[in-house]
């Protein structure tokens, strides 16, 4: 090899080096970019998962009743130079202490729908919230509305609101003053209302706070007799019937029931509540009507 080619080639060498040395440092400032910014999307990643989990759990709706008002109502009476008529006053809210229409009892916290006059008794414990209540009231709904037509039995209806306890939220203290805003407008439209509620298509996971006032109406408008019923979803959003749903989760609590779903036949408490048209047929003969 001659000594041009020789000198040749070794600066062809430092030029190849060179020219891959500038490759390397750009490869190694995009790197670091890339590292950069990929930790400022984690950092927006996390947050934003944490306020998607954060806003799953609550629902992401609004929740217009005053929880703590409406139980010193209940217990006290309204606050002090609150109007009578229920209309907010300078010194608080004041809610209506009425029970819906079609109710029955002195305290209007009897919600019994079928023929008064059916031999049969069923009542049911649930709390809205309850994931085994949506799995029981799927799997025997319609076999229960039956019983209800065709005068098997008629239905008492007792609502608790224990999950609200467990989970933070509301959603089970509002769910049972919307289905006390839906029997206000009939018996009919509180039985499909109630269906809607616990269909897997509506109910929300146990621990979502999902039964927010525009969750619950959107419910009802999955209802002829409560779309776009002003009186029905002014009654969600004026909690109209927010003292009422408390009364109704005292009977709950009173009742002694530990557990949601629960069933009792003609006042005897099932030790396990039917899942099957067969068993509630059994339970009906175990317990006869005095």
């Amino acid at each position: 090899m001659s000594k041009r080619n020789s000198q040749e080639a070794k600066r062809e060498a430092r030029e190849r080096l060179k020219a891959e040395r500038e490759k390397q440092a750009k490869r190694d400032k995009i790197r670091r970019r890339l590292t950069v910014g990929g930790s400022a999307l984690a950092i927006l990643a996390i947050a934003g998962g944490i306020g998607f989990a954060i806003a799953n759990n609550t629902g992401g709706g609004s929740d217009s009743t005053d929880w703590s008002a409406a139980r010193d109502i209940l217990d006290n009476g309204a606050p002090s130079g609150d109007d009578a008529d229920g209309e907010d006053s300078a010194d608080g809210v004041n809610y209506p202490t009425e029970a819906p229409a079609n109710t029955g009892g002195d305290d209007g916290l009897t919600v019994q729908v079928g023929d008064p006059d059916a031999a049969n008794t069923v009542t049911l414990y649930e709390d809205p919230r309850c994931p085994i209540c949506a799995t029981f009231e799927q799997a025997m709904g319609e076999t229960i509305k039956q019983g209800i037509e065709d005068g098997s039995y008629k239905v008492d209806f007792v609502f608790g609101t224990f999950l609200d306890n467990n989970f933070p939220g509301n959603g089970s203290k509002n769910a049972v003053a919307a289905l006390g805003a839906a029997l206000n407008v009939s018996p009919e439209a509180f039985l499909e209302y109630h269906e809607a509620m616990f269909s897997e298509e509506w109910h929300p996971a146990e621990n979502k706070d999902g039964f927010t006032d525009e969750y619950l109406i959107e419910i009802g408008d999955t209802i002829p007799e409560l779309k776009d019923n002003q009186e029905f979803q002014d009654a969600i959003t004026n909690s109209t019937y927010a003292t009422w749903a408390l009364q109704m989760s005292d009977k709950f609590d009173a009742s002694g029931v530990g557990g949601t779903p629960s069933m009792a036949i003609n006042g005897q408490k099932l030790e396990q509540v039917p899942y099957s048209p067969t068993d509630l047929d059994a339970a009906l003969a175990a317990y006869p009507a005095e």
